[in-house]
């Protein structure tokens, strides 16, 4: 059976044909949460804690970075990382194109240097506008700047020197980690015509902002996967010798202790008298400490309660058993009463 229309829901029909309003009712649009597509065939090799461990050891390095740039071009810039990303070479290497430059550098720690190199790769416009300032200029760069423009040997020796300079800069960042160098390796100004690793080898491409008044630009650090897989292996060695000599090192000193003599002070109760008593005590007399008689006694080391215990005799003689232990500092400076 058709539904039966009210009176005032066919006004309400015929008012909205005369106005032209839409009769169909809106769709229900579903809010399906996005995920990220994982591709199996190629697993991640880094866990998010190592990702966000170089996004720290970046931050540290934009930092420095940035104070020095200040200082070097006597203008002010803002350097922040703007992503930590593991990828595949080719990613990399495909968003490079021919005039652009590459600078090859090589990680040394301890007596290991690397053979696979680091690249760094600084977006064409943010150079030309630092070799501009270099040379005493305002850092002015063409807006219809040709994407397929090459340096010029007079550039490229600038481009060499500030490369130098990044790279230089970059092992002072993982200090807190471990001690690393960069060392500088060349200059490439054709990167398509080299293939320093190979195009399906993981990478992680730190992509930093370099911010400057009048211009910014990308500074992208690529770092091999089997060279930071080194790294971290390395660091993690040292971590597991430092905690190995800090445990040998803390029974070394907890055995030297062991042997260390200390006093003991069995307190029943403190109380004031004055001088005219004092003077005036004999042997037999009573001193009233106002404490029942089996009130604990404190066991003080060093000034500071640790135990308190209860008086009693062992083999004939006066000791004292422990009854409670004081394990908290704050513990062992409270005041009983009558102390």
């Amino acid at each position: 059976m058709s539904e039966v229309l009210s009176q005032s829901q066919i006004d309400a029909l015929l008012s909205a044909a005369r106005s032209g309003e839409n009769l169909e009712p809106e769709e229900e649009t579903s809010k399906e949460k996005k995920y990220r597509k994982y591709d199996f065939r190629s697993p991640r090799k880094f866990t998010k804690d190592r990702l966000k461990m170089l996004d720290s050891i970046f931050e540290n390095y934009s930092r420095n970075l940035n104070s020095r740039i200040n200082g070097l071009m006597h203008t002010s810039c803002e350097i922040s990382v703007e992503s930590a990303e593991e990828q595949r070479y080719y990613e990399f290497s495909n968003a490079l194109i021919e005039g652009d430059v590459l600078t090859l550098a090589y990680v040394k720690y301890g007596d290991v240097r690397e053979d696979t190199p680091a690249l760094l790769h600084v977006s064409k416009s943010l150079m030309l506008n630092m070799i501009d300032r270099m040379m005493g200029g305002e850092g002015e760069v063409d807006d219809d700047l040709d994407p397929e423009y090459t340096f010029t040997d007079l550039e490229l020796k600038i481009v060499e020197g500030l490369s130098r300079y990044f790279v230089e800069n970059l092992g002072e960042s993982w200090q807190n980690y471990i001690q690393l160098e960069f060392e500088f390796g060349r200059v490439e100004p054709n990167p398509t015509m080299i293939q320093p690793l190979g195009l399906d080898e993981i990478v992680v491409i730190m992509d930093l902002t370099v911010k400057f008044p009048n211009c910014d630009g990308h500074m992208s650090i690529c770092l091999p996967g089997m060279v930071l897989t080194n790294i971290f292996g390395e660091i993690s060695r040292l971590n597991t010798a430092h905690k190995n000599q800090d445990e040998t090192a803390e029974r070394e000193i907890f055995e030297s202790l062991k042997t260390t003599q200390i006093d003991l002070v069995a307190e029943i109760c403190r109380t004031k008298l004055k001088l005219s008593d004092i003077y005036h005590l004999n042997v037999g007399d009573v001193i009233d400490l106002k404490r029942p008689k089996d009130s604990p006694v404190y066991i003080n080391i060093g000034g500071r309660r640790w135990f308190d215990g209860v008086m009693g005799v062992h083999n004939k003689n006066m000791a004292v058993k422990i009854g409670k232990t004081y394990y908290e500092p704050e513990g062992r400076n409270v005041k009983q009463d009558g102390r």
